[in-house]
């Protein structure tokens, strides 16, 4: 049976879901144009744009799923874990983290945020805020807050998704570099060499 703080976990994983569109909403608006980008992605991209999407269905609803499949949920050897107190209190607060910080660094991208990668379609360099300890905010709270919630909800499916998002991040971020470096050229080149990929210290000025 889910606990308190996995039923919180999953509450606050929707919250940010809803919250992820309303910004994308209002970015689109400031940037005057579609920010969804994955329409164009191909290969390696496009199975990147379908593990975000998995990714965060089997974090929401992947524990609900085993409670209207008890049979097989009863084999998820993780789901033993949920009793613990501590566990879901830790998840549930890396979880509501990692939303704050996702949330933040979009909301701080204005009219520079992008879901997917396309030709001509980066906007300008964002290296202000939470962006000059992370070239990557958005994707290390979003990573957070799964792994927060798969600490909350521990089950195969949590997991994997987490797992899921990770490598799917890890594909997204590479092909968002090479296209950062071929149109913005020498002043993503400064950025990429004083701020970490995923979490940092600046190690020297952008000036």
């Amino acid at each position: 049976m889910m606990t308190g703080m996995g039923s919180a976990a999953l509450v606050l994983l929707g919250a940010y879901l809803a919250l992820f569109f309303w910004g994308s909403a209002i970015n689109a608006r400031e940037a005057h144009r579609p920010v969804w980008l994955f329409r164009h992605a191909r290969g390696g991209d496009r199975l990147a744009a379908l593990g975000f999407r998995a990714a965060f269905a089997l974090a929401l609803l992947g524990s609900l799923a085993w409670r209207l499949m008890p049979s097989m949920g009863d084999l998820d050897p993780l789901r033993s874990l949920q009793n613990s107190m501590w566990i879901g209190l830790a998840g549930l607060f890396m979880a509501s983290l990692g939303a704050m910080l996702a949330f933040a660094a979009q909301m701080s991208m204005a009219a520079s945020w992008r879901i997917g990668v396309a030709e001509g379609a980066t906007g300008a360099l964002v290296t202000g805020g939470l962006f000059g300890f992370s070239r990557n905010p958005v994707f290390v709270g979003q990573l957070m807050l799964l792994l927060g919630t798969a600490l909350a909800v521990p089950s195969i499916p949590t997991i994997f998704g987490v797992l899921l998002f990770a490598g799917s991040a890890l594909v997204q971020v590479r092909s968002e570099e090479r296209e950062l470096r071929r149109t913005l050229g020498p002043a993503y080149d400064t950025y990429y060499q004083s701020v970490p990929r995923w979490i940092g210290i600046r190690e020297r000025s952008l000036q």
